[in-house]
């Protein structure tokens, strides 16, 4: 059997590693020499093994609209935005009852920041959140131990160029009566917006919960624009609209399912979550009226676990899909996780990873009373399969009469790129992601980055303003996004490699020649990585401190890289580093 090259990023890279056919791996467990591999928290007291909840409704698809978030637009020197973060209620779908959820200003997602390029924002994140959680902890878990406050929160602008302590250091958390966590946060968070016009979100990122607080509601859209992008004539106004994908489960009386892991291998903790309804926006699988015209959407995945394999298909007026893909209109990608890219994309489909987004045009104009569908397959877990996939995400229904003449573009450029020169990186760091799994059945007991916990000491410390090359050698049956805080990168290439031969002498044995990017990760910036499975993944970065950062000789600054799957991330698959003045 041949594979084409699509064929083979939607199942992982996995076939050309020799992994594909495999359940989920046992390749960090293949330790002998040259390798450390430390165990689960030791200071853990596993409790008893939790049980499942009910099981979770499917509700019917395409018959609750869209909710757009509201827009907040800071007036320059203003005083700080207040932003509480509270419990509420929250309707998801036509046919559930409103359900508990927690959410910035009360909704889910929060309200979307519009900022300036170069305009200063200063946020105050106020926890005003009960002191018990609504969902379940395991506190064998680290950072969720019985001795610290169940319910925490400390806000990350994802993506943003921001200090340390205004950049939601997971250790740097409050509680909503004012215990606080090991690290400082600012109050106000200080955000100066120096950075190209791109889609950026915030979320919570508290240590060891941040998948329940965000599977909770916390997270919402954060735009900085410039002149550049204005100068573009694209898509604005009602005519671009934010797109927050996360899946959820929901039980009959609309209450928010996030059910113990059945027989895994802590006592609640699960190693992914995989919901049976998309939410966009907060709706479950919901439709939009469009008009005949061209839309921008500002599209970011903000789901616990799952990828997405996207693609527009017609359909009936059902949402049930009746052509292919090629019968609708593509993803024009303009943007990725930095910003804009040199030129757009006509796309098909997209691959979509955890805090990855996607900046797409799509063009109605020669689809008048059409019904598009915008629908999913990838593999879950991704790209090994095995968990449910639902296969709806939101409906377009081309209904509405044209207001007025089309007047926006689509320019065949966009803005300048300027590659990173790997002659000019002055290091080189190989970091290994690896699990633990049980034995009996390969189910993930603790993943790690780089052979380390979160607590061990920092070994990345990258001087300011040098360049480096980080090569994720990823030695695990599952894909990873790995995301980087502070920097923008650019991804250089990936490389198949002999996995036990590394395990074992900790030597990298290449068994394939480098690969390179798909066209909508270079060229282009990026914060978010796919790291596939058997493979090298290399990135490039210039480690800069925020502009006008005065810092003395020696000084340190302390950020984190992770792997956005949250459930991999809480459970310690995240480790500081820093940058050295």
């Amino acid at each position: 059997m041949s594979l084409n090259r699509r064929a083979l990023l939607r199942m992982g890279l996995s076939a050309s590693a020799g992994l594909l056919a495999a359940p989920r791996t046992l390749l960090a467990q293949t330790v002998v020499q040259g390798m450390n591999m430390p165990g689960a928290n030791p200071k853990a007291t596993p409790g008893p093994p939790a049980h499942a909840g009910p099981p979770p409704v499917a509700p019917a698809s395409y018959v609750t609209p869209l909710a757009i978030p509201p827009v907040i637009r800071p007036e320059a020197a203003a005083p700080p935005v207040q932003i509480p973060m509270r419990p509420f209620r929250h309707k998801a779908h036509r046919d559930l009852p409103a359900t508990a959820m927690w959410g910035y200003n009360g909704m889910w997602p929060g309200p979307t920041f519009e900022v300036r390029r170069g305009q200063p924002v200063s946020v105050r994140w106020i926890n005003q959140l009960p002191t018990k959680h609504f969902l379940p902890l395991d506190n064998t878990i680290h950072g969720e131990e019985q001795d610290v406050p169940e319910v925490r929160t400390v806000t990350h602008v994802h993506g943003a160029r921001v200090m340390p302590d205004s950049d939601g250091y997971p250790d740097a958390w409050v509680t909503s009566d004012g215990r606080t966590g090991s690290a400082r946060a600012a109050n106000p968070c200080h955000y100066p917006n120096d950075q190209n016009a791109v889609t950026l979100w915030y979320h919570d990122h508290s240590i060891g919960i941040t998948r329940l607080n965000i599977y909770a509601g916390l997270a919402g859209f954060y735009l900085i624009r410039d002149p550049e992008e204005d100068a573009l004539n694209l898509p604005s106004g009602a005519y671009e609209i934010p797109l927050m994908i996360q899946d959820r489960s929901f039980s009959a009386d609309g209450t928010l399912l996030y059910p113990p892991a059945p027989q895994g291998t802590h006592p609640v903790w699960m190693q992914e979550f995989f919901g049976n309804a998309i939410c966009v926006n907060g709706k479950a699988t919901p439709f939009l009226e469009v008009e005949p015209r061209k839309y921008r959407f500002r599209m970011v995945n903000a789901s616990n676990s799952r990828f997405y394999h996207l693609a527009m298909v017609p359909a009936y007026g059902s949402g049930k899909p009746n052509g292919k893909p090629v019968d609708a209109p593509p993803f024009i990608q303009i943007g990725s996780d930095g910003g804009l890219l040199p030129k757009p994309l006509h796309l098909h489909y997209l691959i979509f990873s955890p805090g990855e987004r996607f900046d797409v045009v799509i063009d109605f104009s020669e689809h008048k009373g059409a019904n598009l569908a915008m629908t999913n397959d990838a593999p879950a877990p991704y790209a090994r399969g095995g968990e449910i996939v639902p296969s709806e995400v939101m409906l377009f229904k081309v209904t509405k009469p044209l207001t007025g003449s089309d007047a926006s573009s689509i320019p065949e450029t966009l803005v300048p790129f300027t590659p990173l020169n790997p002659a000019q990186a002055v290091r080189e760091r190989i970091l290994t992601l690896t699990e633990l799994d049980r034995p009996s059945d390969g189910y993930t007991m603790i993943g790690l980055l780089d052979n380390k916990h979160w607590d061990d000491p920092i070994s990345e410390d990258p001087k300011a303003g040098t360049t480096e090359i980080w090569s994720f050698a990823n030695c695990t049956g599952d894909v990873h996004p790995m995301h980087i805080h502070l920097v923008q990168f650019q991804v250089l290439n990936r490389q198949s490699f002999d996995v036990k031969t590394y395990l074992q002498t900790g030597k990298l044995v290449f068994t394939g020649i480098p690969m390179a990017p798909e066209s909508n990760e270079r060229p282009a910036w990026k914060d978010t990585i796919k790291t596939y499975s058997g493979y090298v993944t290399r990135v490039i970065a210039r480690f800069d401190l925020p502009a006008g950062t005065l810092a003395k000789p020696g000084e340190e600054f302390r950020y984190v890289w992770h792997c956005h799957v949250l459930e991999h991330e809480d459970n310690e698959m995240m480790r500081p580093y820093k940058i050295v003045a």
